[in-house]
């Protein structure tokens, strides 16, 4: 079944083209996959370089696709949506955009209900993305493996139960690789501060950040022990962690993901509005 599994893209950006290329010849053939974008050079590399097939808008190849997945900006959502609309009968409806509630999602498609609304993270481009994922109850069970196949294609997927938690996903994991690359960008510049050149700077920085993240990851301690195992008192380590907490960097950092998640929360009721 999965290897037939027909899967129609609105929308070819960033996300979606790291879905495409983790699905192609692996979950389901290049020819299964249509792309339909308003971009004729991303359609054009698209089909050259993956094989799969393209539209400027809306075909009957979306009636006959098994999922189709909405990779379009939430502005643009209700627009392309209202396109969809004649189109979509029993498919699976995979949104990736941030802060679109699967209830507006599922009116503005004349109360269809086989939705899963995600929210991916931009290391799904080099395969190691995750994704939090909640399932309206229209999905079948068949659906929603096809939907975590699908977003495995390019990482991890956490499953919940109640979609309101997706503005926190937003705010941890989607918006979270914002937050890595801002430390990253301060440890560089501290580095030159330092006397260190750029390049030593930043191949400094990024791998400590990847091995960091490795062993906590392959680690079944938590991440306090690790922290409190590089930190002896009167240390280096003490003096950095010491001046952090005297400068309030943690309650910031918690606070501005509470207002990544109320923003997520926001725009949902923004462009839901009817």
């Amino acid at each position: 079944m999965q290897n037939e599994l027909k899967i129609a893209f609105i929308g070819g950006g960033n996300m979606a083209q790291a879905l495409i290329g983790g699905l192609a010849g692996k979950l389901t053939a290049a020819g299964n996959i249509h792309v339909i974008d308003v971009v004729p050079e991303t359609l054009a590399r698209l089909a050259q370089d993956v094989g799969v097939t393209t539209a400027a808008g809306p075909t009957d190849a979306l009636a006959s696709a098994d999922v189709i997945v909405l990779a379009v900006k939430p502005q643009q959502m209700r627009d392309v949506v209202a396109g969809v609309k004649p189109f979509v009968n029993s498919q699976l409806v995979i949104s990736i955009a941030a802060g679109i509630r699967a209830a507006d999602l599922s009116r503005w498609l004349g109360g269809h209900q086989a939705i899963v609304r995600t929210m991916p993270n931009t290391p799904a481009l080099v395969g190691k993305g995750i994704t939090g994922a909640v399932a309206m109850g229209g999905v079948s069970d068949a659906q929603r493996q096809a939907a975590d196949a699908i977003l495995r294609a390019v990482g991890e997927t956490v499953w919940i139960d109640d979609e309101a938690q997706i503005d926190a996903v937003t705010a941890i994991s989607g918006s979270g690789p914002a937050y890595v690359f801002y430390f990253i960008e301060a440890m560089q510049q501290a580095a030159v501060e330092l006397g260190l050149t750029e390049a030593q700077g930043r191949r400094l920085a990024q791998a400590t950040f990847a091995g960091a993240a490795e062993l906590a990851t392959r680690s079944d301690e938590p991440v306090s022990l690790l922290r409190e195992r590089v930190t002896s008192k009167g240390g280096t380590t003490y003096a950095a962690l010491t001046s952090m907490e005297a400068g309030g960097m943690k309650a910031a950092f918690v606070q501005a993901l509470h207002a990544a998640a109320a923003r997520g929360k926001a725009l949902g009721e923004e462009f839901g509005r009817d």
